[in-house]
């Protein structure tokens, strides 16, 4: 990977597009974790970072997505995936799909 990746705000750097790849990793074994499965996946680039939509077949809203960002007290394996996610993003929404399921939104800035 080179030292920069281009926006369309300019140049991100190599930290920024770690945390765009790390929110990428765990919305994705979210959805296929306890989603049912991955439905769709959208990004759209924006000004101020990038939108990552991913889709499931789950009706179910995971309470951790409303957390704090504290990370488990204990490591037993699991569970610092929405810590994560809320602390890299930003805009989380989630919303369900008229077929089922539910699209979970965030915003990752790059700068």
């Amino acid at each position: 990977m080179g030292d920069h990746w281009c926006a369309p705000s300019g140049p991100a750097s190599e930290r920024a597009v770690m945390d765009l790849l790390l929110v990428v990793s765990e919305l994705v074994t979210n959805a296929i974790r306890h989603g049912g499965g991955l439905a769709g996946f959208e990004v759209d680039l924006l000004p101020e970072g990038v939108r990552l939509s991913v889709h499931d077949y789950s009706d179910s809203v995971p309470s951790a997505a409303y957390g704090s960002g504290t990370l488990p007290p204990a490591h037993e394996g699991s569970g610092y995936g929405w810590p994560l996610i809320i602390r890299l993003s930003r805009e989380i929404h989630i919303e369900c799909r008229r077929k089922g399921g539910k699209t979970v939104s965030v915003l990752v800035p790059l700068m």
